[in-house]
């Protein structure tokens, strides 16, 4: 049984892929470049917004142009961050269940934390006890700086330490912090893509991820 489970944000505890292409189309338009499509935004996001944004523009582009759709796309995403995006089905249960087991489950995103607080605030409560995202003095992932500060925190055990992310940056994060990984596969990238990084564990559904979690 794992004592703290360190959750990714993007794809693993939020569906936010709605929200987030909506705010880049939203970007792309106002500055007349061509707009993608959800699927393609699942392979830009991961890595925060400033790479987002990167990937997401022309290429070619210039840092003004990197600059003007970062204002666009945040004067568009704080507005309407909770347009869509939802927890995963079972997601809510499982976390409220693992803190009335004794399970400290916390949150690194590579979302910027003005977002990310209180996207997890909304969705999940106080039941997961701490973000750290963008802008809080971490270096973004795959750093492994905010992971190892989590287990300083909350558990100095690596062996009882579960990084959970639905992408391969989550697992080399892992990896990096010396804890066990875990690719989830309702999330934004392939199966393919987690096993490169020979994750300790892979889970289909939620109720996979429980018993991995509970060693049930």
């Amino acid at each position: 049984m794992y004592k703290l489970v360190i959750f990714d944000l993007d794809g693993t505890l939020l569906d936010t892929i709605g929200d987030l292409s909506a705010a880049g189309n939203y970007a792309l338009s106002a500055m007349g470049l061509p707009v993608h499509t959800e699927n393609e935004y699942k392979l830009f996001v991961g890595n925060g917004i400033p790479k987002l944004i990167e990937r997401m523009l022309p290429a070619g582009h210039s840092p003004e142009d990197e600059k003007r759709a970062r204002a666009l796309f945040d004067e568009y995403y704080s507005a309407h961050k909770t347009d869509k995006t939802r927890p995963y089905d079972g997601m809510t249960e499982l976390v409220h269940e693992l803190n009335a087991r004794g399970v400290v489950c916390v949150c690194n995103t590579n979302k910027a934390y003005e977002f990310s607080a209180g996207l997890i605030k909304g969705a999940y409560g106080g039941d997961i006890r701490e973000v750290i995202g963008e802008g809080m003095g971490y270096p973004t992932k795959p750093s492994p700086d905010a992971a190892l500060e989590f287990c300083r925190r909350w558990c100095d055990d690596k062996s009882k330490v579960l990084y959970v992310g639905d992408s391969g940056v989550d697992m080399q994060t892992a990896a990096n912090a010396g804890t066990d990984a875990c690719g989830v596969l309702w999330g934004f990238r392939s199966r393919a893509e987690l096993e490169q990084f020979r994750p300790a564990h892979i889970a289909q559904n939620v109720s996979e991820l429980r018993r991995i979690i509970l060693g049930e």
